[in-house]
This record gives C-alpha cells, sequence and structure tokens, in this order.
C-alpha cells in the first residue's frame, strides 16, 4: 500500500505561481512512477504530468507543456508540481497518482493503483 497526501493549493490570480507536493508513505517510493491529473466542476479527470520512478521521461498535456513542471525527490518520498503563469481554465481538484514502474499509457488514470485526496486550486481572472 501506498498512501499519498497532496498538499500547495490555494487561490491565485491569473499568472501567478504554485508548487503542488505529494508526500507518499508505505511500500517503495522509488519503485513507482508518478502522475499528476486533475478535475474540474462537471469535467472528467484529465491527465496533467507524468515522471518516471527515475526522475526522467516527463509527459505532459498540451494545456500545461511549458509551464508546469513535475519533479521528485526520491530520498524525501516526494513528487512536486511546479504550476508557473496560471491560467483560470487550471481551476482544477489536482490529484497525484502512483503507478507501476514500467506503467506506458501514462496517461491513462485507469492503470494508476494509488491515489491521493486532492488539492484544491482556483486561479481567478
Amino acid at each position: 500500500q501506498v498512501q499519498l497526501v497532496e498538499s500547495g493549493g490555494g487561490l491565485v490570480q491569473a499568472g501567478d505561481s504554485l508548487r503542488l507536493s505529494c508526500a507518499a508513505s508505505g511500500r517503495t517510493f522509488s519503485s513507482y512512477a508518478m502522475g499528476w491529473f486533475r478535475q474540474a466542476p462537471g469535467k472528467e479527470r484529465e491527465f496533467v504530468a507524468f515522471i518516471r520512478w527515475s526522475g526522467g521521461s516527463p509527459v505532459y498535456s498540451d494545456s500545461v507543456k511549458g509551464r508546469f513542471t513535475i519533479s521528485r525527490d526520491n530520498a524525501k518520498n516526494t513528487v512536486y508540481l511546479q504550476m508557473n503563469s496560471l491560467k483560470p481554465e487550471d481551476t482544477a481538484v489536482y490529484y497525484c497518482a502512483a503507478g507501476p514502474r514500467g506503467i506506458v499509457r501514462v496517461t491513462t488514470a485507469s492503470l494508476y493503483d494509488y491515489w491521493g485526496q486532492g488539492t484544491q486550486v482556483t486561479v481567478s481572472s
């Protein structure tokens, strides 16, 4: 079992930055690939970013590419999402997820094994 706890969300203005953190406990964090997803009211959960267990091969959705950066610190059992140049359309609940080390379809939420409870990000215009 892996327990994931997100933090760092909040209310910001368009153009501001936020850094989300996801702290993991339980089984070996470094064994897992990690992803960030988000869900806006009335919409389906969507993929945001992904990072391999080694910290390499980041993948981003087109909507956040160039603005968001995913990283991880395996020594601290934590994955981060640095979000810059935030837009109102980034408003959502953001979730981190842990998936198998060899995951291929990294954008598919159903392939992830563990999920956090989510943290709200609200961007005002």
